[in-house]
This record gives C-alpha cells, sequence and structure tokens, in this order.
C-alpha cells in the first residue's frame, strides 16, 4: 500500500473544503432563489385612518407575483367581500387597483398571491375610512 506524501494529502484536503464550499453556496443560492412572496410595503398600511370615499391600493412584494393568478378582496363594513379588479402590472413585484365609494367603516383587505417559487402566502390589512 501506497501511504501519500503530505503535498498530496494537503492538496486532497483543499479540493475537498472546495468543494464542500461550492455546494453549501449552491443550496443558500436555491433558498434565496426559492424565497415565499412577502409584502414589503402596503398602501393603504395596516390599521391605517384614510379619507375616503376612493382609495387607491398599492401591494409590494419581496419577489415577483404572477398577477394572473393573485387576488385582492375588499371586505366591508357589513363583512361582504368583493373581489378587486388588478390593474396592468407595472413592475413584477407590486399590484395595484382602487376601491371606490367606500363609506366610513372598517375594512380589510385580503389578498393570496402566487410568487415565482410556486407558494401561494397570503395577509390581510385592516384599514378605516373616515
Amino acid at each position: 500500500m501506497k501511504i501519500p506524501n503530505r503535498s498530496s494529502l494537503l492538496q486532497d484536503i483543499g479540493r475537498a473544503v472546495f468543494m464542500m464550499a461550492i455546494a453549501v453556496a449552491l443550496v443558500l443560492t436555491t433558498r434565496v432563489a426559492l424565497a415565499h412572496a412577502v409584502l414589503v410595503h402596503s398602501s393603504p398600511i395596516a390599521n391605517a385612518s384614510l379619507q375616503g370615499p376612493n382609495l387607491p391600493i398599492s401591494l409590494k412584494f419581496n419577489s415577483r407575483v404572477d398577477a394572473t393568478r393573485s387576488t385582492l378582496m375588499l371586505t366591508s363594513p357589513d363583512g361582504k367581500s368583493t373581489k378587486l379588479t388588478l390593474d396592468a402590472q407595472k413592475s413584477p413585484d407590486t399590484l395595484t387597483t382602487q376601491a371606490s365609494g367606500l363609506a366610513a367603516g372598517k375594512y380589510a383587505i385580503n389578498w393570496q398571491v402566487l410568487a415565482v417559487d410556486g407558494h401561494i402566502t397570503r395577509g390581510q390589512i385592516p384599514f378605516e375610512v373616515k
């Protein structure tokens, strides 16, 4: 049996460490690329108190969302939900629409989006119209 010399052994260890670093980098990169869509900004913001009767609505996410498979629902003070028609997407990470004719009371925007990773995320933005 041949005993490897010290130089050869150090080269083999160096290669193994390098390959391990590449594997770790690939795993971490894949996780970042497959992140769920997270709401990073909304207008209105949660628990805002606003003047009506017309309200522009904008939701910005941390990644692209599929507008054709995403929905925004407006729940009115009487508990009825209405699907809001989304505007054409100007930015792949943002959904916009408008709610009109809002009377005074407590409302909520219930959103559901399909992210590029294929996962659906949901949330709610409560607000009040004065």
